[in-house]
C-alpha cells in the first residue's frame, strides 16, 4: 500500500463524519480503528487521491480487499461493480431494516454480498444502534 499523508487521512475522516462509508456504522461503536480504504485498489491502478479513498470499518475493508466487482448471480457470468461512495448515493443502492442492509440495485446486492453486511453479529449491532436512534 502507498503512504497516505496525515492531512489526507484527516480529510477522509472528516468527510465521512467518522462513519464507515459502506455499512454506515459510526467508528465509536466498534472497538477497532477504521481504515482509509482505496475504492479502486492500487493493484487495479487506483491512486491515493482523496477521490479514490473511503473511510471503512475493518469488517467492510477486509471483506472488500482489492476487489472492485463481483458476480451477483451464481448462474450468470455478469460482473457487477461495487458501490463507490464517491459517485454513488447510498439510499439508491441499499435499504436498512432492523439492522439488515438490503441491496436494492445490482450494485447494492453485489456490495452487500461481498462485504458480508448481514453477518449476524454485524446485524445485531446495527439493530441495537437503530433502536437507540444511533444508526444510520
Amino acid at each position: 500500500m502507498r503512504y497516505i499523508s496525515e492531512k489526507i487521512r484527516k480529510e477522509v475522516l472528516q468527510r465521512a463524519k467518522k462513519r464507515c462509508e459502506y455499512c454506515l456504522v459510526l467508528e465509536v461503536f466498534l472497538a477497532t480503528t477504521f481504515h482509509i480504504e482505496h475504492i479502486r485498489s492500487v493493484k487495479h491502478g487506483g491512486s491515493n487521491d482523496i477521490s479514490n479513498l473511503a473511510y471503512a470499518c475493518p469488517h467492510c475493508n477486509q471483506n472488500k480487499g482489492s476487489d472492485i466487482a463481483t458476480f451477483v448471480d451464481d448462474n450468470s457470468d455478469e460482473i457487477i461493480r461495487l458501490f463507490n461512495p464517491r459517485i454513488d448515493i447510498w439510499k439508491e443502492h441499499f435499504e436498512h431494516f432492523e439492522g439488515q442492509i438490503i441491496g436494492i440495485s445490482q450494485i447494492g446486492t453485489a456490495t452487500s454480498r461481498l462485504l458480508d453486511f448481514n453477518q449476524i453479529e454485524r446485524m445485531i449491532l446495527r439493530k441495537e444502534l437503530f433502536y437507540a436512534n444511533l444508526y444510520p
